[in-house]
């Protein structure tokens, strides 16, 4: 019954802050920022306050695809943002530009992420197939070595917690220092960051916890 709560709790906390999120950004889609800003236009004006005026701003495929490239030192906006004029597209472009400014001033827990980016991609890829077979073969120390695995991407996880939370509060930031949004802009910009913000916070806990019932798992085989 308790490994059924686990199963249950990992799959739903990351469930509750997707649906979170799509409301949020659903509704903070269809309101208009008062300045009439696109994401690019937001984007750049950050940006260009920060001394980041050589930096490129791309237009890419899908939804809510934005992201920061720091090898390219590129900011990619998705089609809906990029061109959009709403209060989700300034959210959504004021924070990518945060993880751009966390990288120009060196910010600790950006470095360590990127660093870790491409080892725990590699190891997430083969954790659950060396622990099969560790289970098919009855090797509980290849078991132990994927828990390890796994104990790898936690770690990924609850380093990027820092980091996402840091964008957002200077994504905020910024807006209002420059006087990009208005006070009721403002307010659905906050929504918008705290929604996505509770996504990485439920990936964690939901990681963490199978994490917690692998380890269960394994001591019962053992």
């Amino acid at each position: 019954m308790q490994d059924l709560y686990l199963i249950i709790l990992i799959i739903a906390l990351p469930l509750m802050a997707q649906i979170y999120i799509k409301v949020s950004y659903s509704n903070n889609s269809k309101r208009k920022n008062e300045k009439g800003l696109t994401g690019y236009d937001t984007a750049r004006a950050i940006l260009d306050k920060n001394g980041l005026n050589d930096m490129v701003i791309v237009e890419t495929k899908g939804t809510l695809t934005d992201h920061y490239d720091p090898s390219r030192k590129v900011v990619r906006l998705s089609t809906d943002i990029y061109h959009n004029t709403s209060v989700a597209a300034m959210a959504v472009a004021a924070h990518e530009c945060g993880h751009a400014i966390q990288d120009k001033k060196g910010y600790f827990f950006f470095k360590l992420r990127s660093t870790l980016v491409p080892v725990v991609s590699f190891i997430s890829r083969i954790a659950y197939i060396v622990m099969i077979i560790g289970f098919f073969l009855e090797y509980i120390n290849m078991i132990y070595a994927a828990i390890i695995m796994v104990g790898a991407g936690v770690l990924f996880q609850i380093v990027t917690l820092p980091v996402e939370i840091d964008a957002s509060k200077r994504a905020h930031k910024e807006l209002e220092e420059i006087s990009l949004a208005s006070n009721r802009d403002l307010d659905g910009v906050k929504n918008m960051l705290t929604a996505a913000a509770l996504t990485y916070v439920a990936g964690a806990l939901s990681e963490i916890l199978q994490l917690i019932r692998l380890i269960g798992i394994a001591r019962d085989r053992n």
